[in-house]
């Protein structure tokens, strides 16, 4: 990877309440300056435009990527024959950002942090992953790394993020060094 942008995947099962956690997450690094950019990983089709749009008809005319540009947002939307690897994502479109969240990427060897509610599921997906930092749910597993459970505020979560990065490498993102 170009950038040593710090990455955190949140994994778990699903309706295990990942993208709550990411929501509240993404809100408390914001709210303390950051530039924070999540990927959400899905084994499915994706279909991003709107049927009739401008868009949609130069995707369907051929065009093997479709940029939407306006004063506020930028949208790119590419025709692949493979999926792209994470750090070719983060190279290519995100190496401005100071964090980056993302939801999926199970088998990547990026830090992890689980979400495990006993009502979803009786194990955790990544409790033999060296990459996982953390678990965060209504039960502690007793495995070895920090927990904390699915109420807790979202401040402690992202303090624990913020550190583990400082911990793992000082010089890893000198952006994090805003709080």
């Amino acid at each position: 990877m170009k950038n040593r942008i710090p990455i955190v995947s949140i994994v778990g099962k699903s309706n295990s309440g990942k993208t709550t956690l990411i929501v509240k997450l993404v809100k408390e690094l914001k709210l303390r300056g950051y530039k924070v950019a999540t990927i959400k990983h899905s084994h499915h089709h994706l279909e991003l435009d709107t049927k009739g749009k401008d868009s949609w008809l130069h995707t369907q005319a051929g065009a093997d990527a479709v940029v939407i540009s306006s004063h506020n947002m930028l949208g790119i939307m590419q025709q692949l024959s493979n999926e792209l690897p994470l750090t070719e994502i983060i190279d290519t479109y995100l190496h401005t950002m100071d964090i980056i969240i993302v939801e999926g990427y199970k088998s990547e060897a990026v830090p992890k942090i689980e979400v495990f509610r006993t009502e979803v599921c009786d194990e955790l997906v990544c409790k033999n992953d060296r990459h996982l930092i953390a678990v965060i749910g209504d039960k502690k597993p007793e495995i070895g790394v920090p927990f904390f459970h699915i109420d807790d505020t979202p401040s402690a979560i992202a303090d624990f993020v913020i550190s583990s990065f400082r911990k793992s490498s000082p010089d890893y993102c000198t952006t994090l060094r805003k709080t």
